[in-house]
């Protein structure tokens, strides 16, 4: 049994640990969805009606969960201000911090275990892309000619464990673009989508540059099956004044065959990979049309602010925090 698999096992043992067969068998298959979110509700009433509030306390500063994000909200709504400001001609759409069951997993190449679930039968956003999908589906299922462009900036939560280091947290902001449609001659919707994905982002570093940001060393990775190549070609040539490096691509979550990174140096000097997209069957899945098109990419926006904006260190900010203490606004561009 591979290693992944043993863990697994021994994790399914641990956690069904004095369920017989039969109440198992009643959670996880025979319970109706409504009954089963009802009995979960009844068993957290009852667990809460017992919890003291040094216990809630204890778990605001232990639960990375809960924790509050280290930068100033000032900076995150002023660097999303400039943000929806370059992508004027997409939709700007807020989402519900809450998606449907299954909303990754059920359509993407991932696992349920890396989502935050109620139970209430919904889940986190761990993903606001996933969720633009559905959104899509659901306008392109009532009229399939449209061409579809939203834009949201969304809190996500990730339940997978991450680096311990500054920078690395449970949840975080991401700034996002989707596009769909019916596509059209020759793979026309799928280039046009993706290189205006990539000068947009563009775009906006270079909107931040102007309110104090600095995005060095520029360069955008464009990845493709050997099948999406030549596409992948007219999606480079569609970006003219910035570098492509074309490489192969080897995910298999991004099953259109085709994905983009935009790399920039921090104030550390490393790159980072800030902005990424691709195409996806995710929306010809949900509405059952495979002739649609689904073009997504986001920035990692509070990486942004945490990594490409330069403040001056001082004995006060001086240590793993220094990135994160910073102005309270950022200068609006003129």
């Amino acid at each position: 049994m591979p290693p992944n698999e043993t863990d697994r096992s021994h994790r399914e043992r641990w956690v069904t640990r004095g369920l017989d067969a039969e109440a198992l068998s009643a959670l996880t298959e025979k319970l109706p969805p409504s009954q089963l979110w009802s009995l979960l509700l009844w068993v957290m009433e009852q667990r809460t009606a017992r919890r003291a509030a040094s216990a809630v306390q204890h778990q605001w500063v232990t639960d990375r969960f809960v924790k509050p994000c280290v930068i100033d909200q000032r900076i995150l709504l002023a660097l999303d201000t400039e943000l929806f400001a370059t992508a004027h001609d997409f939709e700007g759409i807020e989402l519900s911090p809450l998606a449907p069951l299954a909303s990754c997993s059920a359509v993407a190449l991932t696992t349920q275990n890396r989502t935050v679930t109620t139970v209430r039968g919904t889940e986190v956003v761990s993903d606001p892309t996933n969720v633009l999908a559905l959104e899509c589906a659901r306008r392109l299922r009532e009229d399939p000619s449209r061409r579809i462009r939203l834009a949201t900036s969304h809190r996500c939560v990730r339940a997978q464990p991450y680096p311990d280091l500054p920078g690395f947290a449970a949840h975080f902001r991401l700034f996002c673009l989707a596009t769909a449609g019916h596509e059209t001659a020759d793979q026309a919707l799928v280039v046009d989508s993706m290189s205006h994905h990539i000068r947009t982002h563009l775009a906006g570093l270079d909107r931040l540059e102007r309110c104090g940001y600095r995005f060095p060393d520029r360069f955008v990775t464009l990845r493709s099956t050997p099948e999406r190549e030549q596409i992948a070609r007219r999606i480079a040539a569609a970006v003219p004044g910035v570098r492509v490096v074309h490489e192969p691509l080897t995910q298999t979550y991004y099953n259109g065959g085709l994905r983009f990174l935009i790399n920039a140096g921090s104030i550390h000097g490393d790159g980072i990979p800030l902005i990424d997209g691709g195409s996806f069957d995710w929306v010809g899945t949900l509405a059952a049309n495979r002739k649609l098109v689904f073009v997504a990419s986001c920035i990692g926006s509070q990486i942004a602010a945490f990594a490409f904006r330069p403040v001056p260190v001082t004995p006060a900010n001086a240590g793993v925090h220094t990135l994160v203490q910073m102005d309270s606004r950022v200068r609006g561009s003129d």
